[in-house]
C-alpha cells in the first residue's frame, strides 16, 4: 500500500467519494462512528485517519484500500455527474438555532459583570465576545449556547434582534447605556444594573464564556473585528447573509477550540 499520500490528499479523496455516494458528512460519520467535526477535519486534511477508520469508510464508500492509496486513484467524472442529482437530494444536517432570549440576556449580563469596567468594552467588542462565545461553544459541544443568529455585516458578525433585547433590558433597568469618548471616538457602553442568573448557565457554558473573556476582552475594537474577519464562519458567508454555525467545524488554528487530533467519538 502506498503510504506517501498526505493528509490533505486523503481527505480530498474521502470527500469526493462521499459526495459521489450522495452521503452527507452526518451520514458517513455516524456509520463509521466518528464525530461529524472529526470527519470535517479529516476532509480538510487537518486530522489523520487510522487504518480501521479507513477500512470502515472503504466498506461504506465502496473502494479498495489499494486503489484508494494509489497515486493514480481518481474519482471518475461520469460518476460525479451521475451522482450529482442524488447529492442534491441528501440534506446535510443544518443548524437551526432557536433564540433563547432570557439566556442571551444573562450571558450578556455575565460578560458585562466581568468586563464592563474595561475602557475598551464598547458595543463592537461586546458583540464579538458574544459571537465567539456562541460559536466556540457550538464547535466544542455541537449545541447552541444562546441560539442567537448572526449576520455578516461590514463591521463583523452581529447577533440579530440584539438591539431589541437591549432596549428591553434598558426599560427593565437591567442595563444602563453610557456614551463616552474613547481615543477620540464616541463609544457606546453598557453597565449591568442587576446580577446575571448563573443558574441558567451550565458549567461548560460558563467555561467557554470565561475563556473568550480571558482571551479577547482586552483587545481593541479594531483588533477583535480584524480577528473575527479571519474566522472561517465569517469568511465563508456572503455579505448580509446569516452565518451558519456548522461552519465552526471547518475552523483551523488559532480559531478552532476543539482538539480533533486524537478524537474518535461514537455518535
Amino acid at each position: 500500500m502506498n503510504t506517501k499520500l498526505s493528509q490533505k490528499q486523503i481527505g480530498k479523496r474521502v470527500a469526493e467519494l462521499r459526495k459521489v455516494k450522495g452521503l452527507s458528512q452526518q451520514d458517513l460519520s455516524k456509520t463509521v462512528k466518528i464525530s461529524r467535526p472529526s470527519l470535517a477535519q479529516i476532509e480538510l486534511g487537518n486530522r489523520s485517519i487510522d487504518i480501521l477508520e479507513l477500512q470502515q469508510m472503504s466498506m461504506v464508500l465502496g473502494f479498495s484500500l489499494d486503489d484508494f492509496m494509489s497515486k493514480n486513484f481518481s474519482v471518475k467524472e461520469e460518476d460525479l455527474d451521475g451522482a450529482s442529482k442524488k447529492v442534491k437530494k441528501v440534506v446535510e444536517r443544518t443548524s437551526v438555532p432557536t433564540l433563547q432570549v432570557n439566556k442571551l440576556k444573562n450571558v450578556l449580563l455575565y460578560i458585562l459583570e466581568r468586563c464592563a469596567g474595561k475602557p475598551n468594552i464598547g458595543e463592537t467588542v461586546l458583540y464579538k465576545l458574544l459571537y465567539f462565545s456562541d460559536f466556540n461553544y457550538y464547535e466544542r459541544y455541537e449545541e447552541h449556547l444562546t441560539g442567537a443568529k448572526y449576520r455578516k455585516l461590514p463591521y463583523g458578525p452581529v447577533p440579530q434582534k440584539l438591539d431589541t433585547i437591549i432596549l428591553q433590558m434598558l426599560d427593565q433597568k437591567q442595563l444602563q447605556r453610557v456614551k463616552s469618548d474613547y481615543h477620540g471616538y464616541q463609544q457606546t457602553r453598557y453597565l449591568p444594573l442587576v446580577k446575571a442568573n448563573l443558574t441558567l448557565l451550565k458549567a461548560s457554558e460558563k467555561e467557554v464564556i470565561d475563556r473568550v473573556i480571558e482571551q479577547m476582552s482586552d483587545w481593541s475594537a479594531a483588533a477583535i473585528s480584524n480577528y473575527s474577519h479571519k474566522d472561517m464562519p465569517w469568511q465563508a458567508t456572503k455579505d448580509g447573509e446569516e452565518i451558519n454555525y456548522e461552519l465552526a467545524f471547518y475552523r483551523e488554528a488559532p480559531f478552532s477550540v476543539r482538539n480533533y487530533g486524537d478524537e474518535i467519538e461514537a455518535l
